[in-house]
């Protein structure tokens, strides 16, 4: 049997599983509708990876389901699935195998050329000439190249109280999923707080360092990177954000501020600007960041 033959047979499996008990999938079961008149094949069924694991209890006619949902509510680490024999079912093999198709995705993926413009953004480049070069070459992700060295020092401000740096990182998909909340949010607090922001800045394959680089060519008083994290199997949308006062060549790690698991599972985007916000204000009246700000 072809490859595809087999495939197509898990998939019509477990959906046959899912008709005959319509309360599994705690209203996000897969939807299937057919599509010819032998009713062979299925189109329109729900990404697998939009299921919510944690209302999604697989374990049948459990002892205690309060407990079990409970539990399931607590994490969004895989826990209180189902298994056939000695294998797991197949709609959690296939689940697994669905996010983590979902996480490379958001590593090898890339931000639309045209996101950085609905925000005014300056879109610079680091050394790396490829996302392959970017993945293997940490150093040249920490470093603008020269035609984007010579773009910052014409088109952006120097000297600003505020530099905003956002970068792809190691999650695209975060980058979309949170600016478009996160920034106006925050942009909104500094303004109320009257604290001065600089051009800002879109940064392509990008690491945390080239805040350096950055603070190095327009000396703002502080500077923030709101950078794509590295995608696990719970989410490929996480942000953090990294802050540094006088950020220059050869800053200390120590010396950053760091906000991570910005995401709608975790801290909501509009509720991590207004917070950044706040904690710039903090940084900037203590003229210290990192472990100098404790």
């Amino acid at each position: 049997m072809a490859m595809e033959d087999n495939i197509r047979l898990i998939v019509e499996q477990v959906l046959t599983e899912l008709s005959k008990n319509p309360q599994k999938m705690a209203g996000a079961a897969c939807a299937t509708s057919p599509t010819n008149s032998a009713g062979s094949d299925v189109e329109n069924i729900t990404d697998l990876a939009k299921v919510d694991l944690q209302r999604y209890l697989q374990v049948p006619e459990p002892l205690n389901r309060a407990l079990y949902e409970e539990m399931k509510l607590s994490t969004p680490a895989r826990i209180g699935v189902w298994r056939s024999g000695t294998r797991p079912l197949t709609d959690t093999l296939l689940r697994f195998r669905a996010d983590h198709a979902v996480a490379q995705d958001s590593v090898l993926g890339e931000v639309p050329v045209e996101f950085p413009e609905k925000y005014n953004m300056v879109c610079v480049k680091t050394m790396c000439e490829s996302k392959d070069e970017y993945l293997t070459r940490p150093d040249l992700g920490r470093k603008l190249d020269e035609a984007s060295l010579n773009l910052i020092r014409t088109k952006c401000r120097k000297g600003a109280k505020l530099q905003i740096i956002v970068a792809d990182g190691l999650s695209s998909k975060a980058v979309e999923a949170n600016i478009p909340n996160l920034l106006p949010a925050m942009l909104q607090g500094l303004e109320g707080m009257g604290i001065e922001v600089g051009t800002p800045i879109f940064v392509q394959y990008s690491r945390v360092g080239i805040m350096d680089s950055i603070g190095e060519e327009l000396k703002p008083e502080a500077a923030i990177v709101l950078l794509g994290e590295r995608p696990g199997l719970g989410t490929a949308e996480s942000m953090s954000a990294y802050i540094g006062y006088h950020p220059r060549a050869g800053m200390l790690e120590s010396e950053r501020t760091v906000v991570s698991n910005i995401h709608k599972g975790g801290t909501p985007a509009a509720e991590a600007g207004a917070h950044l916000a706040t904690l710039l204000k903090k940084i900037l009246d203590a003229k210290a960041s990192g472990v100098n700000l404790h």
